[in-house]
């Protein structure tokens, strides 16, 4: 993954990708993520990056003069990029997107908004608007942070065993099974007995179970997209009769 992340706060960025995971794999090459203020393409002495917007109302709203000369500034290497706005009104990211963004071959550029908005003619440069969620963030620099993270996951060699990744949340369709550690007994609350068994074939279908059952009562919404098998509606039908 190659990243350019265009912010006014290029420290909040570092921080998060200079720890764990993210740390090991831009040691080890597997992701490239500069950070690009733009502030440093404003022309004036006091590097303003906005001002009030036009027909009145509150906030400010990002110039689009920095804007448009950062990413012309990236793009004079003649690479090519797919150029994101990230946005409330964006297209949402899921498991499925960050699939998606894992196996592009271009360079992205994640543009942080901040204060009320950016100039909409911004726009012109944008291919895709991009949202985590439905609500407001003072700035792009979490989301942009978050689609870093959900990719690198998905990257050959960013986790140290690769069927973490294939056991999680959202990558069955379906919201994560319970984990469990040492000791089998807290403040007796026990390990299910399956967990203990050795049992790979009781214990993966203990799991599919229990990450149906979860699904079902937390994030039911997401059984109408998932694949299920014979087995998996049986599963989902028992539970419901049990939840009736």
């Amino acid at each position: 993954m190659r990243c350019d992340v265009l912010t006014l706060f290029p420290t909040v960025i570092e921080a998060y990708l200079n720890e764990g995971i993210l740390r090991r794999a831009r040691d080890r090459n597997l992701i490239e993520v500069r950070t690009i203020n733009i502030r440093d393409f404003t022309a004036d002495p006091h590097r303003k990056v906005d001002d009030y917007p036009y027909g009145g109302g509150a906030g400010m709203v990002i110039k689009p003069e920095p804007v448009f000369r950062a990413i012309e500034h990236l793009k004079e290497d003649g690479e090519a990029r797919r150029v994101i706005l990230l946005t409330p009104q964006g297209r949402p990211f899921n498991q499925r997107m960050a699939e998606e963004f894992a196996e592009e071959e271009r360079r992205f550029v994640l543009i942080c908004g901040r204060y009320e908005g950016i100039d909409e003619r911004v726009m012109t440069l944008v291919d895709e608007e991009v949202s985590i969620g439905d609500y407001v963030l003072t700035g792009g620099e979490l989301a942009a942070l978050v689609i870093i993270d959900a990719v690198t996951r998905l990257l050959p060699g960013a986790l140290g065993d690769e069927r973490s990744k294939e056991d999680e949340s959202f990558s069955w369709g379906l919201l994560d099974y319970p984990h469990y550690t040492r000791p089998r007994e807290f403040r007796g609350l026990k390990v299910p007995s399956v967990l203990l068994s050795g049992d790979h074939k009781k214990i993966w279908q203990w799991r599919r179970r229990e990450a149906i059952k979860k699904t079902l009562r937390m994030r039911p919404d997401l059984l109408e997209k998932v694949n299920l098998t014979d087995e998996d509606r049986k599963i989902l039908e028992e539970l419901k009769s049990e939840m009736d």
